[in-house]
């Protein structure tokens, strides 16, 4: 069976090697209810995604033939999670370029894999790595209740509404020109807000959820706490 990408699908995700990472990505992926194909060498982990993709292929050898043969080239992004076996990961992003996918994403080990990859054209990540910046972010302060990192500098972050806020409306804190970041929701318990307006007023019950450079969210932190 060949993998065909659904016409009404906005976006399709490919996933090759079904280890922890890699199974937690692709039930995360299909729960969100995305188009998802898997690749494994391992016939039972690919048994059991099956019960939540019927694109679930079972190769042993990973090859551009083989991947070619799934239709993994009709996924808009390929993720490569065998990290741990650094020459299959580098030639399985080397086939998927030839395949011309138009996003690889592949898991890195070390520093040193993740510049070949990068050089290979792949986006990097090291999942035990950010799991332990999220969590020590997440640690750093009490007052901040979520946190996402888009790039190594800009991060989106929710934090509980400073003291010094409350009572003031959005326009009067003006955090773009004291900070350099942009209030883009504001949390409490009746809803979540995003179309706001300069003249709404804070209060005990908000979060703001802010983003911007990680230094200048470190800022506004340390200046309301």
């Amino acid at each position: 069976m060949n993998f065909m990408r659904k016409a009404e699908q906005s976006h399709s995700y490919g996933v090759i090697g079904l280890g922890r990472f890699g199974k937690a990505l692709s039930l995360a992926l299909a729960a969100s209810g995305h188009e998802l194909l898997v690749i494994d060498a391992d016939e039972d982990k690919i048994r059991q995604l099956r019960e939540y993709t019927e694109n679930a292929f079972v190769v042993k050898t990973l090859d551009k033939e083989s991947l070619s043969d799934t239709g993994i080239q009709n996924c808009d992004t390929v993720v490569v999670c065998i990290g741990e076996k650094m020459d299959v990961c580098i030639l399985t992003v080397l086939y998927l370029n030839a395949l011309g996918i138009q996003r690889v994403i592949a898991k890195a080990n070390s520093e040193e894999h993740g510049e070949i990859l990068k050089k290979l054209g792949a986006e990097v990540v090291f999942p035990e790595h950010d799991m332990a910046v999220r969590l020590a972010r997440r640690l750093e302060t009490s007052k901040m209740i979520n946190y996402i990192e888009l790039s190594e500098k800009v991060d989106i972050s929710t934090l509980r509404i400073p003291e010094a806020f409350i009572g003031e409306t959005i326009g009067s804190v003006d955090v773009r020109k004291r900070f350099g970041l942009n209030i883009i929701a504001v949390e409490n318990p009746a809803g979540v807000m995003t179309e706001l307006t300069s003249d709404y007023r804070f209060t005990e019950e908000d979060s703001i959820v802010v983003i911007g450079d990680r230094e200048k969210i470190n800022a506004l932190e340390a200046k309301c706490y």
